[in-house]
Parts: C-alpha cells; structure tokens; sequence
C-alpha cells in the first residue's frame, strides 16, 4: 500500500518596494500574502528621480512595483549593451488604479512563480506586466 503525503509549497517571500503613486491597496495585497512592503515615503522622497528608484530596488533585491511608464524603459534596456539595470525586477501596473489590488490578487500565483524562478539565477529577473485584459510575463 502506498502513502499518500501532500507536498504543500510555500511561495517564496517577496521584498516589494512600492514606486511613488502606487495605490496603498497594491501594499496591502502583497501583505496578506506574507511578503514584505516597503511604501515609497520610508525608502525614497516625494519626486526621486526613477533612476533612484530602480537603483533602491535593485540594491535591496526588492521587486518594483509602479505605474509610471517610464520605469519599463530601464527593464527593457538589457540585451542592448545597457546593463545599468541588469537586476531589476519590476511590476508594472498599465491598468486604472480603482482596477490594482483585484487584479494583483488574480496574478499573484503567477508573480510569486517567477520570483522563485529569478531567485535560482543571478541571470534572471521578474518582469510582469498587469494590464486591463492580460497579464504578460517576460523572461
């Protein structure tokens, strides 16, 4: 007779930095699933540059979350002979604010996934985009 035992996984727990603008609603999800914020105003002041900003993050190994346009801009830039940002890892919301927490709720799963994936090698990063009718991922 064979035994039965059930493999319960843990998700890895995630270091969040919340970019300026980034609805306190998105901070509490990521809490009630075990992981660690830290809101802008502890980290940053109001109006940082977004180099600072990816530079916090990518310093403390913590997965940028934001809203701003411009942040994709420093993820994309790898493979172009521009490594500044090699080890960022970003979230990036391009849904309406009202829309943030439930949506994050749903991609959870996927984004605790690809965190433990980029945790096993320092050649990879989390890149997710959540948008209205999608949820986009790039490795």
């Amino acid at each position: 007779m064979c035994e039965q035992r059930s493999h319960t996984v843990t998700p890895p727990k995630l270091l969040v930095l919340l970019d300026e603008g980034v609805p306190a609603e998105v901070g509490n999800v990521f809490r009630r699933h075990g992981h660690e914020v830290i809101p802008f105003k502890e980290a940053l002041t109001l109006g940082s540059a977004d180099e600072l900003v990816c530079a916090a993050a990518e310093a403390n190994n913590a997965l940028l979350v934001a809203y701003d346009n411009d942040m994709k801009q420093y993820v994309r830039r790898q493979g172009r002979g521009l490594d500044r940002f090699k080890r960022l890892h970003l979230l990036k919301f391009n849904c309406p604010e009202p829309m943030a927490a439930k949506r994050l709720e749903e991609a959870m799963s996927l984004i605790e996934n690809e965190w433990a994936v980029a945790q096993q090698t320092t050649a990879r990063r989390v890149y997710v985009e959540i948008n209205v009718h999608d949820i986009r991922t790039f490795r």
